[in-house]
């Protein structure tokens, strides 16, 4: 490998330590996620922190800045609190309304990027991410909420809050995540690690998930830099790879055995 790759490749540590720090609280509370049968909450969450974003560019303020972050913020908690309170009156129709939320904050921002001349450029950089791209400043900024989710979660503190606590802390972290690495990277986080585990329990389950985020990030940002892809779906295909490669050989001894290939674990909401 020549030095110019070399150089090339070192430029990808930054994306990588965000992709780590992404995992740190994704892979936990995507296996909550899939525990609860309610997959696809990430999706809602991540666009409707997209739509702060959207509007608070659409207002004038400025790009990255303390209010976008803040108006971000506010309408992951919104989104949050709405589907807390939709799981204890309907909870039987969660996974429907939380469809049906995705869908109508994603035609909202629609709306408001209509008359943009930047608009594509916004919604691409949504979904995809700019991992790439990536600063010190947002590094430390998501270290140090990632430490403080973590030990929210730790404490039981989130329990204590019942719902809410849940839907909260999902929030919050996702929207760190969002305008980092893109809607795309944020549900692949969250459920693929999870889906590869689903098999396993305990603290052994949440290594693994660990590793094979991990070993996703890194084989999707050197791939990309090799062959000149876009980062964020080629991430979101190491993932896939590495999370399929995981759980074939359990798949096949199940299969040669003619045992059912689903595993107990995956709870339906209730």
């Amino acid at each position: 490998m020549s030095a110019g790759t070399l150089d090339h490749l070192s430029i990808l540590w930054p994306a990588f330590a965000a992709g780590l720090l992404v995992l740190a609280t994704h892979v936990p509370l995507g296996q909550q996620v899939l525990e609860r049968g309610i997959v696809f909450i990430d999706l809602a969450i991540a666009q409707i922190a997209g739509l702060g974003v959207i509007a608070a560019d659409a207002l004038g303020l400025p790009e990255g800045g303390l209010t976008v972050q803040l108006a971000a913020a506010c309408a992951a908690l919104g989104g949050a609190a709405l589907l807390a309170w939709t799981e204890r009156r309907a909870g039987r129709q969660q996974e429907a309304l939380i469809g049906v939320l995705f869908v109508l904050a994603a035609c909202a921002g629609l709306l408001l990027l209509a008359g943009n001349p930047h608009g594509g450029e916004h919604l691409k950089d949504l979904l995809v991410g700019q991992i790439l791209w990536v600063g010190p400043g947002q590094l430390l900024a998501l270290a140090g909420l990632t430490l403080v989710l973590l030990a929210a979660m730790a404490s039981g503190a989130l329990r204590r809050l019942g719902r809410f606590g849940f839907y909260a802390a999902f929030a919050v972290a996702v929207t760190a995540s969002v305008q980092l690495v893109g809607i795309y990277l944020v549900f692949s986080s969250l459920i693929i690690p999870a889906l590869a585990t689903s098999h396993r329990s305990g603290r052994g389950r949440v290594v693994v998930g660990y590793l094979c985020g991990a070993a996703g990030y890194a084989a999707g940002l050197v791939l990309s830099a090799l062959f000149d892809l876009p980062s964020g779906p080629t991430i979101v295909c190491a993932l896939a790879v590495v999370a399929v490669a995981l759980s074939a050989p359990r798949l096949f001894a199940r299969s040669a055995v003619g045992a059912p290939a689903d595993e107990p674990g995956f709870q339906p909401h209730r």
